[in-house]
Protein backbone atom coordinates (compact mmCIF):
# COMPACT_ATOMS: atom_id res chain seq x y z
CA UNK A 1 0.00 0.00 0.00
CA UNK A 2 1.48 3.33 -1.09
CA UNK A 3 1.21 6.23 1.32
CA UNK A 4 0.21 9.69 0.06
CA UNK A 5 3.24 11.97 -0.11
CA UNK A 6 1.28 14.99 1.12
CA UNK A 7 0.16 13.08 4.22
CA UNK A 8 3.77 12.08 4.98
CA UNK A 9 4.94 15.70 4.56
CA UNK A 10 2.15 17.04 6.76
CA UNK A 11 2.83 14.43 9.44
CA UNK A 12 6.57 15.19 9.48
CA UNK A 13 6.01 18.93 9.79
CA UNK A 14 3.37 18.46 12.46
CA UNK A 15 5.63 16.20 14.52
CA UNK A 16 8.41 18.77 14.25
CA UNK A 17 6.05 21.49 15.45
CA UNK A 18 4.90 19.51 18.50
CA UNK A 19 8.48 18.55 19.39
CA UNK A 20 9.50 22.21 19.29
CA UNK A 21 6.46 23.00 21.44
CA UNK A 22 7.55 20.54 24.12
CA UNK A 23 10.85 22.44 24.22
CA UNK A 24 8.99 25.75 24.66
CA UNK A 25 10.51 27.04 21.41
CA UNK A 26 8.52 29.74 19.57
CA UNK A 27 9.62 28.13 16.30
CA UNK A 28 6.90 25.54 16.85
CA UNK A 29 4.48 28.06 15.37
CA UNK A 30 6.04 28.56 11.90
CA UNK A 31 6.41 24.78 11.54
CA UNK A 32 2.80 24.38 12.60
CA UNK A 33 1.58 26.91 10.03
CA UNK A 34 3.15 24.98 7.15
CA UNK A 35 1.81 21.67 8.50
CA UNK A 36 -1.72 23.03 8.84
CA UNK A 37 -1.69 24.26 5.25
CA UNK A 38 -0.93 20.75 3.98
CA UNK A 39 -3.39 19.05 6.32
CA UNK A 40 -6.30 21.09 4.93
CA UNK A 41 -5.80 19.10 1.73
CA UNK A 42 -5.48 15.77 3.59
CA UNK A 43 -8.65 16.17 5.67
CA UNK A 44 -10.75 17.49 2.79
CA UNK A 45 -9.96 14.36 0.83
CA UNK A 46 -11.06 12.22 3.80
CA UNK A 47 -14.34 14.21 4.18
CA UNK A 48 -13.40 15.21 7.73
CA UNK A 49 -14.93 18.63 7.27
CA UNK A 50 -14.77 19.65 10.92
CA UNK A 51 -11.03 19.00 10.72
CA UNK A 52 -10.81 21.19 7.62
CA UNK A 53 -12.60 23.94 9.53
CA UNK A 54 -10.25 23.40 12.47
CA UNK A 55 -7.17 23.80 10.28
CA UNK A 56 -8.48 27.08 8.87
CA UNK A 57 -9.14 28.45 12.37
CA UNK A 58 -5.79 27.04 13.45
CA UNK A 59 -3.93 29.36 11.10
CA UNK A 60 -5.20 32.40 12.99
CA UNK A 61 -4.55 30.79 16.37
CA UNK A 62 -0.98 29.87 15.42
CA UNK A 63 -0.22 33.41 14.28
CA UNK A 64 -1.66 34.78 17.54
CA UNK A 65 0.18 32.18 19.62
CA UNK A 66 3.49 32.96 17.93
CA UNK A 67 3.03 36.64 18.73
CA UNK A 68 2.06 35.93 22.37
CA UNK A 69 4.98 33.58 22.98
CA UNK A 70 7.47 36.11 21.65
CA UNK A 71 6.29 38.53 24.35
CA UNK A 72 7.04 36.03 27.17
CA UNK A 73 10.45 34.53 26.44
CA UNK A 74 13.07 33.95 29.12
CA UNK A 75 16.76 34.77 28.70
CA UNK A 76 17.40 31.46 26.94
CA UNK A 77 14.75 32.17 24.29
CA UNK A 78 12.17 29.73 25.70
CA UNK A 79 8.65 30.69 26.65
CA UNK A 80 7.73 31.07 30.33
CA UNK A 81 5.00 28.78 31.67
CA UNK A 82 1.86 30.41 33.10
CA UNK A 83 -0.56 29.01 35.69
CA UNK A 84 -4.09 27.90 34.68
CA UNK A 85 -6.73 28.31 37.40
CA UNK A 86 -9.22 25.49 37.91
CA UNK A 87 -12.36 27.58 37.43
CA UNK A 88 -11.01 28.98 34.16
CA UNK A 89 -10.14 25.48 32.92
CA UNK A 90 -13.67 24.23 33.73
CA UNK A 91 -15.23 27.17 31.89
CA UNK A 92 -13.07 26.66 28.81
CA UNK A 93 -13.89 22.93 28.68
CA UNK A 94 -17.62 23.61 29.09
CA UNK A 95 -17.58 26.12 26.24
CA UNK A 96 -15.57 23.76 24.04
CA UNK A 97 -17.94 20.85 24.69
CA UNK A 98 -21.03 22.98 24.02
CA UNK A 99 -19.56 24.22 20.75
CA UNK A 100 -18.69 20.62 19.85
CA UNK A 101 -22.31 19.53 20.27
CA UNK A 102 -23.52 22.46 18.17
CA UNK A 103 -20.97 21.82 15.41
CA UNK A 104 -21.72 18.09 15.47
CA UNK A 105 -25.41 18.78 14.92
CA UNK A 106 -24.68 21.05 11.96
CA UNK A 107 -22.28 18.56 10.38
CA UNK A 108 -24.61 15.58 10.94
CA UNK A 109 -27.66 17.43 9.62
CA UNK A 110 -26.34 19.48 6.74
CA UNK A 111 -23.22 17.73 5.39
CA UNK A 112 -22.10 14.22 4.37
CA UNK A 113 -19.29 14.44 6.94
CA UNK A 114 -17.80 11.20 8.23
CA UNK A 115 -18.05 10.75 12.04
CA UNK A 116 -19.65 14.19 12.44
CA UNK A 117 -20.20 14.14 16.22
CA UNK A 118 -16.81 12.74 17.18
CA UNK A 119 -14.96 14.87 14.65
CA UNK A 120 -16.75 18.01 15.83
CA UNK A 121 -16.06 17.38 19.52
CA UNK A 122 -12.39 16.71 18.85
CA UNK A 123 -12.26 19.87 16.76
CA UNK A 124 -13.61 22.23 19.41
CA UNK A 125 -11.67 20.68 22.29
CA UNK A 126 -8.50 20.87 20.21
CA UNK A 127 -9.12 24.59 19.96
CA UNK A 128 -9.32 24.71 23.75
CA UNK A 129 -6.00 22.86 23.96
CA UNK A 130 -4.40 25.26 21.49
CA UNK A 131 -5.84 28.22 23.39
CA UNK A 132 -4.17 26.89 26.54
CA UNK A 133 -0.91 26.38 24.69
CA UNK A 134 -1.03 29.92 23.31
CA UNK A 135 -1.49 31.14 26.90
CA UNK A 136 1.47 28.99 28.03
CA UNK A 137 -0.43 26.63 30.37
CA UNK A 138 1.18 23.26 31.13
CA UNK A 139 -2.35 21.78 31.39
CA UNK A 140 -2.51 21.89 27.59
CA UNK A 141 -0.48 18.68 27.52
CA UNK A 142 -3.00 16.81 29.71
CA UNK A 143 -5.74 17.69 27.25
CA UNK A 144 -3.61 16.84 24.23
CA UNK A 145 -2.87 13.38 25.64
CA UNK A 146 -6.58 12.58 25.89
CA UNK A 147 -7.48 14.06 22.51
CA UNK A 148 -4.58 12.44 20.66
CA UNK A 149 -5.54 8.99 21.96
CA UNK A 150 -9.05 9.43 20.55
CA UNK A 151 -7.65 10.85 17.31
CA UNK A 152 -5.60 7.68 16.77
CA UNK A 153 -8.77 5.58 16.68
CA UNK A 154 -10.56 8.01 14.36
CA UNK A 155 -7.72 8.13 11.85
CA UNK A 156 -7.41 4.34 11.80
CA UNK A 157 -11.13 4.21 11.07
CA UNK A 158 -10.61 6.59 8.13
CA UNK A 159 -7.53 4.68 6.86
CA UNK A 160 -5.26 7.65 7.45
CA UNK A 161 -2.58 5.37 8.82
CA UNK A 162 0.35 7.79 8.59
CA UNK A 163 -1.64 10.33 10.58
CA UNK A 164 -2.72 7.65 13.08
CA UNK A 165 0.92 6.77 13.72
CA UNK A 166 1.70 10.47 13.98
CA UNK A 167 -0.93 11.00 16.67
CA UNK A 168 0.30 7.97 18.59
CA UNK A 169 3.67 9.71 18.60
CA UNK A 170 1.93 12.89 19.74
CA UNK A 171 0.78 11.07 22.88
CA UNK A 172 4.41 10.36 23.72
CA UNK A 173 5.45 13.93 22.91
CA UNK A 174 2.57 15.34 24.97
CA UNK A 175 3.70 13.28 27.96
CA UNK A 176 7.20 14.69 27.46
CA UNK A 177 5.82 18.20 27.14
CA UNK A 178 3.84 17.83 30.36
CA UNK A 179 6.90 16.66 32.26
CA UNK A 180 9.19 19.35 30.84
CA UNK A 181 6.73 22.22 31.24
CA UNK A 182 5.93 21.27 34.84
CA UNK A 183 9.64 21.14 35.58
CA UNK A 184 10.12 24.54 33.94
CA UNK A 185 7.25 25.97 35.99
CA UNK A 186 8.87 24.73 39.20
CA UNK A 187 12.21 26.25 38.21
CA UNK A 188 10.48 29.56 37.41
CA UNK A 189 8.75 29.56 40.79
CA UNK A 190 12.03 28.94 42.57
CA UNK A 191 13.80 31.68 40.60
CA UNK A 192 10.98 34.14 41.25
CA UNK A 193 11.16 33.58 45.01
CA UNK A 194 14.96 33.66 45.26
CA UNK A 195 16.21 37.10 46.40
CA UNK A 196 18.34 38.79 43.75
CA UNK A 197 21.69 40.04 45.00
CA UNK A 198 22.85 43.27 43.27
CA UNK A 199 26.06 42.99 41.30
CA UNK A 200 29.05 43.98 43.42
CA UNK A 201 27.27 43.57 46.76
CA UNK A 202 28.04 40.98 49.42
CA UNK A 203 25.33 38.36 50.03
CA UNK A 204 24.04 38.30 53.64
CA UNK A 205 25.91 35.71 55.69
Amino acid sequence: MSLPLHEIIAATLSATSVWLGTRRSPWCYPAGLVSVSVYIWVYFGARLYSEVLLQCIWIGMLVLGWWRWRQHLDRSGHVRVARLRGNAAALHLAIGSSCGLALGYVMATHTPAALPWLDAMLTTLSLVAQFWQNRRHAATWWLWIVLDLVYVGMFINKHLFVTAVLYAGFVVLAAKGLRDWRRAAQQQAQADTTPQVPVGSTPPG
